[in-house]
């Protein structure tokens, strides 16, 4: 039924914002950009509630990030319409901004608290590393892609997310001058988990990646325990792969 429902919301969104713009044109009071704002906060909320919590998300913090972070900024102007059906869409770059629900429950699976220090592998769109920042205290991103890094950081400062620090570079390393890390968040697929991820851990930790193959991969969450490392299989997901030292050797 969600899936049903989900081409005609776009259509639906479509039409209010081509409204807006006419108004706009007309002379309207409102601008175009505070009216299409509420058109796509009552979108967002709706989403939140039909494919967020419907599907099983229940962590106050994730739902109220969800709720709030503006999905259609981090996507092409040319898909906004779509922003908050749930799927993952093109960002440029051969790369996809992952669809609502898997963000909520990767975001979900750290146990997010305020006091966290929380590395994201893969900046992408920077949708993720934004979610993040209204659940922790600091998020450290990292981009292999240097423009889609650069858009993305310059996209998060302007937002106002004052908490995340990102940088260009081989996600594979992690960030060994930052760590140890609460929580890790890696958004795309390598064949084995990288070694220096789980080293970057702090006791307690937990590591959130999808491994395996880009259209066959598991979500795993892995948690740094006194005797070592304990593993558990969240769900069957698609990622784009880890490119860079990820894939030597293949």
């Amino acid at each position: 039924m969600r899936n049903a429902q989900a081409p005609l919301r776009g259509l639906a969104i479509s039409v209010a914002l081509a409204s807006v713009a006419c108004a706009a044109g007309e002379g309207g009071r409102a601008t175009t950009e505070a009216v299409q704002d509420d058109v796509f906060t009552a979108t967002r909320l709706a989403m939140v509630a039909e494919q967020i919590e419907a599907r099983g998300i229940r962590d106050p913090a994730v739902l109220a990030a969800m709720r709030h972070v503006p999905r259609h900024r981090f996507v092409l102007p040319e898909l906004r319409a779509h922003a908050y059906i749930d799927r993952p869409l093109m960002i440029g770059y051969q790369q996809t901004i992952s669809q609502p629900y898997i963000v909520a429950a990767m975001t979900e699976h750290v146990s997010p608290k305020p006091t966290m220090r929380v590395l994201e592998i893969g900046t992408g769109s920077g949708y993720q590393a934004a979610v993040l920042a209204e659940c922790v205290g600091e998020v450290y991103t990292i981009e292999i892609l240097p423009e889609l890094g650069r858009q993305a950081a310059a996209l998060l400062a302007e937002l106002g997310y004052t908490n995340v620090h990102a940088r260009i570079g081989d996600g594979y390393d992690g960030w060994p001058e930052q760590a140890p890390f609460d929580a890790i968040v890696v958004t795309a697929a390598p064949p084995t988990i990288p070694q220096p991820l789980l080293d970057q851990l702090a006791l307690g930790g937990r590591l959130v990646i999808p491994v395996g193959e880009a259209n066959q991969a598991e979500l795993l969450v892995v948690t740094r325990t006194e005797h070592g490392f304990e593993r558990r299989t969240a769900e069957a997901v698609r990622f784009v792969p880890m490119t860079g030292k990820a894939q030597e050797g293949r």
